[in-house]
C-alpha cells in the first residue's frame, strides 16, 4: 500500500510532467486530456478545456505521483501546500536528480551535512511545486 501524491498545474501539466520524467529518469508518461473523456450533453466540454491533462502519473523512485492540469474555472494556487520528498540511498543519484531540477527553480538550501542527513537539500523547481532531497543511510 501507498500514498501517492497529486499535483495540480494551472494548464502547463505537460510540460511538467515532461520536464520531471527527464529529471528523475521514467518512463515515458501517457497524458489522458480532457478531450478524451466520454462526452455527456448535460455537461458539455468547454474548448479551452479539451487539450489539458486530466491525469497522468510517474513513478519517481518507487513513488506514484500523479498530475493532472485544474479545469477552466477551478481555483489554483501553485505549490504552496505540498512539498515533495525524495529520500534516496544513492547520493550520485540524489545530486544528480538535485542538479536538474534546479533548472529555473530556486535553491532554498544547497545540498549539505545536517544533523538527519548527510546530504539534505531543498528547491522550489521553476512551476512553484517544493522538494526536499535527502540521502538515507
Amino acid at each position: 500500500m501507498s500514498v501517492d501524491v497529486y499535483l495540480n498545474f494551472n494548464g502547463n501539466c505537460r510540460e511538467a510532467v515532461e520536464f520531471y520524467a527527464q529529471v528523475f529518469e521514467t518512463e515515458a508518461p501517457n497524458f489522458m486530456t480532457f478531450g478524451e473523456t466520454p462526452p455527456n450533453p448535460e455537461f458539455p466540454l468547454p474548448e479551452e478545456a479539451k487539450h489539458l491533462i486530466m491525469h497522468t502519473r510517474l513513478n519517481v523512485f518507487g513513488s506514484n505521483v500523479m498530475f493532472s492540469d485544474v479545469f477552466p474555472g477551478m481555483p489554483f494556487v501553485p505549490g504552496n501546500n505540498i512539498s515533495l520528498a525524495v529520500v534516496l540511498s544513492d547520493e550520485e543519484k540524489l545530486r544528480k536528480a538535485f542538479g536538474k531540477i534546479q533548472d529555473g527553480g530556486q535553491v532554498t538550501l544547497e545540498l549539505q551535512p545536517t544533523f538527519w542527513s548527510k546530504c539534505y537539500g531543498m528547491l522550489t523547481d521553476k512551476f512553484g511545486i517544493q522538494w526536499q532531497f535527502s540521502l538515507e543511510e
